[in-house]
């Protein structure tokens, strides 16, 4: 889990700095300032999270099942959360409709919102 942890988090990272780039000047002819902000947004918490993943991977073993979970939960999250938003507002500026993307951006935020849950149990666990 460790290595997938680290392997996904520069993935996350290496994708935020591309789909920041694409964001900032092909997009921004095509996206409206909502959209583009919207899309920000996505990559914004795709980078904080490849960032918490990355510590996470450097500092923790992965051996016990609230870091497993901790893990996956950011893992799943910032998929979902970031990857639904780019999804949305490209499709949305290019004539598409996959306005069933909708509830999966919330559903992915609410994932990291465990993951920070489960982190902060994994933290007052280690000042017992």
């Amino acid at each position: 889990m460790k290595q997938v942890v680290l392997i996904i988090a520069t993935i996350y990272g290496g994708l935020s700095v591309v789909f920041g780039a694409l964001g900032a000047h092909a997009l921004k002819k095509v996206l409206t300032a909502e959209q583009l902000q919207s899309f920000e947004v996505g990559v914004k918490y795709q980078m904080y999270h490849a960032i918490v993943l990355l510590v996470l991977g450097l500092q923790l073993s992965f051996d016990r099942r609230l870091q497993t979970m901790m893990g996956w939960s950011f893992i799943l999250g910032t998929f979902l959360f970031s990857f639904s938003i780019y999804l949305l507002n490209m499709s949305s500026a290019f004539g598409g409709n996959l306005k069933i993307l909708g509830p999966v951006t919330p559903f992915g935020g609410l994932l990291l919102i465990v993951g920070w849950c489960l982190l902060l149990i994994h933290v007052l666990k280690g000042f017992r």
